[in-house]
């Protein structure tokens, strides 16, 4: 089986992709993430960007800080990343930085990937912390919500 086939790598996405709905039902980008420890939630997120008017706030960073504020610890070792979107380079480097150990994502950025698109930060040689990546995983649900969102603010 491949592991874009994976029964819980689905489970976990279907939840991201619930996230993504509430930021698009907030006028946020349709982006949403769940961070999972022993096949239980340690903490969510969705984009926040335009509601806090903070560059920062990434469905993944949202998600990152909280998991080091309910695990009361920046290491995040055991954890898995589930997004709906390929992370970006500030989101692989908190990835990075919080030694979360893989990230499932759904859709390709092709703008600002750095997973597979732009780069292949979690590979990387020279870093100390490397990870892994498994894409495609309810891809084609990723896509369509984010490509409705920006025909709906295209519209406007």
């Amino acid at each position: 089986m491949a592991q874009s086939e994976n029964p819980d790598h689905k489970r976990w996405m279907s939840f991201a992709l619930s996230l993504a709905e509430t930021a698009a039902a907030i006028d946020e980008v349709p982006v949403g993430a769940v961070i999972i420890m022993n096949d239980k939630i340690v903490s969510t997120g969705l984009n926040l960007k335009e509601s806090t008017k903070t560059v920062t706030k990434h469905a993944e960073i949202v998600a990152i800080e909280a998991a080091c504020r309910k695990l009361n610890t920046w290491r995040l070792n055991n954890c898995k990343l589930y997004v709906t979107l390929e992370p970006c380079m500030m989101c692989c480097g908190a990835i990075y930085q919080a030694r979360i150990d893989e990230v499932i994502y759904g859709s390709t950025d092709p703008k600002g990937g750095c997973l597979e698109s732009l780069y292949s930060i979690h590979q990387d040689q020279r870093l100390n912390h490397n990870f892994t990546a498994t894409k495609g995983v309810c891809a084609d649900q990723s896509a369509a919500l984010l490509r409705g969102f920006f025909k709906m603010k295209r519209g406007k």
